[in-house]
């Protein structure tokens, strides 16, 4: 632990590994916030499903050759979470159904695209390194980085800013209605923002552990703190520590990055819950 510990200033010499922590701690603060909501109005498996809707659309951008996969991914995963919140909404096709049928179709469409176009020699590792998140966090470039870090200010500045909003939209639409809060504009707000987190999520912890990063922070948070801004605050600092702490593993161990992050997180969702219920 100690030889790990004396070769952290050596790690942060490093490009790579400045760029990462940078784009892994924006994107940890992103998750968290966002994470608390999703999971208080029963929507954190759209993480999941707009994770897989990212994959296709990244395949897609990987077949017509772009170079900044942002130009499809971003707007397609936009739609498809604006798509996903009007159709949970009616009564043919609920929210999990919706989800279900967009999350495997976007992913089985992505492979299917992936074997028949691509013309890498190591198919499986590329489709293994976009669903897991094995190496891409710690091979950003800078510009990687800054347009990571407009995206985070974008999310983050939205938040607070219709931060009370977006509380009680969060907890009872119906009333919210009542008192003149524009419930529908502030949930595509909601979903637009849940898009934006997913695409710069799956950086780090790749399209089938997204949902994770969202998840895990908010539940571990629940499992002490109660008010909505205690459990907010804490979420975010669980997920900026987890992501930190996974990155550095993955820099020391060659571990999978995104599968260490999200180890990292079920470690924490366990003391926490532990703690609550020593407290109780």
């Amino acid at each position: 632990m100690s030889e790990f510990l004396s070769k952290i200033p050596i790690y942060l010499e490093m490009d790579f590994v400045r760029y990462s922590l940078v784009a892994g701690v924006l994107i940890a603060l992103c998750s968290a916030l966002l994470g608390v909501t999703l999971v208080l109005k029963r929507y954190s498996m759209i993480g999941d499903g707009l994770s897989h809707v990212a994959f296709g659309a990244m395949t897609v951008a990987a077949v017509c050759g772009l170079t900044n996969e942002m130009i499809i991914v971003l707007p397609v995963t936009v739609i498809s979470a604006v798509l996903l919140l009007r159709l949970g909404k009616t009564s043919k096709v609920k929210a999990d159904s919706a989800i279900a049928m967009i999350s495997v179709a976007a992913l089985a469409l992505g492979y299917l695209l992936t074997n028949i176009f691509s013309s890498s020699a190591n198919i499986s590792g590329d489709v293994c390194g976009a669903l897991f998140g094995s190496v891409k966090i710690i091979s950003l470039s800078k510009l990687d980085v800054w347009l990571c870090t407009v995206l985070s200010v974008i999310v983050i500045g939205v938040f607070v800013i219709f931060y009370n909003k977006i509380f009680a939209v969060t907890f009872d639409e119906d009333f919210s209605s009542a008192t003149g809060v524009r419930v529908k504009l502030y949930n595509t707000f909601i979903a637009v923002i849940s898009a934006v987190v997913i695409v710069l999520a799956m950086n780090l912890v790749g399209a089938l552990l997204v949902s994770a990063l969202i998840v895990f922070p908010a539940v571990s948070a629940m499992r002490i703190f109660k008010s909505f801004r205690s459990v907010t605050l804490c979420a975010a600092v669980i997920s900026v520590v987890c992501v930190l702490v996974g990155l550095f593993i993955t820099i020391a161990a060659g571990t999978p990055a995104g599968a260490t992050v999200v180890a990292v997180n079920i470690a924490i969702y366990a003391v926490f819950s532990f703690v609550g219920l020593v407290r109780k």
